[in-house]
């Protein structure tokens, strides 16, 4: 591991950063047009502390997820990402799941903005890369897990409790629109093995999914009206809407409600409540 050369790849890129480019305030007292290093640590859910070790070249041994939040901290964009690895003697992340598993820049500097909307970024194929705050209130901590067992669309046909953020009336409205969306996605992608493993894995484990296949109904969710099931505040009626990176491979969703709607006052109330006395059936649960 090479230390000495981690902290100045670290300070070089922390120095390159501007606070407006995630979403922090310039303030007339700032000194340097970057970052600070705590507000690093902030963005990467890390300890001043521990992170001023890490750019002191120190016998810090930062893990390979920690170094992924130091990435989707710093804005760092693919080769960038993988030096970093390799500095720390890390094994570099595997694009066996494809390239889409680095969340795009440009999709982190918008939800960085998002401080009291809900919002998220996932894969085309569901799989979550990174939510805000008031995304983990409303729909649980997405599980710390990669490949497709973390995809929500894997998780709805072959994990019954996923479904429990949706009223069972809703179900087979979803069950539709996550079929339709993987249908527009894998002709996207063409021969691809990742969609193709997925897909195929599906149609042996839920014959719900083989049946709403074979009907080759194609359409990307774009927008949809959910009623999503919160253990505080009951049914919360919400609009979720999506950004597509350039190469669609990835998704910002936000979810928003009309002024002076039941939902918009309960988001409000969600912001208050955040995610304290959360239940333990609420965690691992995804939109």
């Amino acid at each position: 591991m090479n230390l000495p050369e981690l902290a100045v790849f670290l300070k070089s890129r922390r120095d390159r950063v501007r606070p407006a480019d995630v979403g922090l305030p310039t303030g007339p007292r700032r000194r340097v047009p970057g970052l600070r290093r705590e507000e690093v640590a902030q963005l990467a859910a890390l300890s001043a502390d521990y992170y001023t070790e890490l750019e002191r070249g120190r016998g810090v041994q930062p893990s390979a997820q920690t170094l992924a939040a130091l990435a989707r901290a710093l804005r760092l964009d693919g080769d960038e990402r993988d030096h970093l690895f390799h500095l720390a003697d890390r094994p570099v992340p595997l694009v066996a799941h494809g390239p889409s598993t680095h969340p795009r820049p440009a999709l982190l500097g918008l939800l960085d903005r998002l401080t009291t909307t809900p919002a998220q970024i996932i894969t085309d194929l569901h799989e979550p890369l990174v939510q805000n705050e008031p995304a983990v209130a409303l729909l649980g901590r997405a599980p710390a897990v990669r490949g497709p067992e973390a995809s929500f669309v894997h998780r709805w046909f072959t994990d019954p409790a996923s479904r429990a953020i949706y009223p069972v009336d809703d179900h087979p409205h979803h069950s539709r629109v996550f079929v339709a969306d993987l249908q527009a996605v894998a002709a996207k992608r063409g021969r691809d093995s990742e969609v193709a493993g997925l897909v195929a894995a599906l149609r042996r484990r839920s014959e719900e999914f083989a049946a709403l296949w074979d009907t080759h109904d194609v359409a990307l969710r774009r927008t949809d009206h959910k009623r999503i099931v919160h253990p505080a505040l009951g049914i919360i009626e919400l609009d979720c809407h999506s950004l597509f990176s350039e190469d669609g491979r990835q998704r910002l969703l936000w979810f928003a409600a009309p002024p002076g709607t039941e939902g918009a006052a309960q988001l409000d109330l969600l912001s208050v409540i955040g995610t304290q006395d959360m239940t333990a059936s609420f965690r691992e649960r995804r939109s």
